[in-house]
């Protein structure tokens, strides 16, 4: 179990949204220090968050994070990208970019950041998924968050031996910049970072922060249509 009291904590794409909204959350839990990642560092406003700049794309920049923070214990990958990008009305470039960002992005950061948490006596990985991990919206950004659930999936069982949990964050709409122009209701950003970090403390697999994702999580195991009104026409 990991607790969250004097933990040292990284957080991607953490001066808006979700990602400030885990930062304070890890304050509020006991935390020692967080660090808050943006690719302007400038942007981050929590009062004690140490500010850092990270591109996650970038793996000199990943490099250069990592041996900034080696005390890091408790890692979470938030940052991400939606440009609504779909698989046959855009540009392939587009598609890839999505998932340089949403997948690749956490695993370079993760495999930078393993072997300090190891080194540190072991801690936990956050990775921050979505709804869309198993309901398509018809967007690429969908695609990127299931293959984030499978490579958290992945490292659960590889990390485990090495003294490192592993969480998922699944969630619908959650009140940031990113769904500012969507009209349904949406949980807030405290809500779902209280959520991720109790479900971190208490070394849960997967944490589904609200309703709509209970929902759509128990439907797997159903027939396909039964998630999709379209198919059931």
């Amino acid at each position: 179990m990991t607790t969250l009291k004097n933990a040292v904590v990284l957080v991607t794409g953490g001066s808006r949204g979700i990602g400030k909204a885990l930062v304070e959350e890890a304050y509020a839990r006991g935390a020692g220090k967080v660090y808050a990642t943006a690719r302007d560092p400038r942007t981050v406003t929590h009062p004690d968050a140490v500010p850092l700049a990270l591109e996650v794309t970038d793996p000199d920049s990943v490099a250069a994070a990592a041996a900034r923070a080696q005390d890091v214990t408790v890692l979470v990958n938030n940052a991400g990208v939606a440009t609504g990008a779909r698989f046959l009305g855009d540009p392939l470039d587009a598609v890839r970019g999505e998932f340089e960002t949403n997948f690749y992005g956490p695993l370079l950061v993760t495999r930078a950041f393993v072997p300090l948490i190891e080194r540190n006596g072991g801690g936990h990985v956050l990775n921050v998924h979505s709804v869309l991990s198993w309901l398509s919206d018809g967007t690429a950004y969908g695609a990127t968050k299931a293959a984030l659930w499978s490579q958290t999936n992945a490292l659960r069982l590889e990390l485990q031996p090495r003294g490192i949990g592993v969480t998922g964050l699944h969630m619908a709409y959650v009140d940031t910049d990113m769904t500012a122009g969507i009209d349904a209701p949406k949980s807030s950003p405290r809500d779902v970072a209280a959520a991720a970090l109790e479900g971190v403390e208490s070394g849960a697999y997967e944490v589904l922060a609200d309703d709509v994702t209970r929902w759509v999580k128990a439907q797997l195991s159903g027939d396909v249509a039964g998630m999709y009104e379209q198919l059931a026409r």
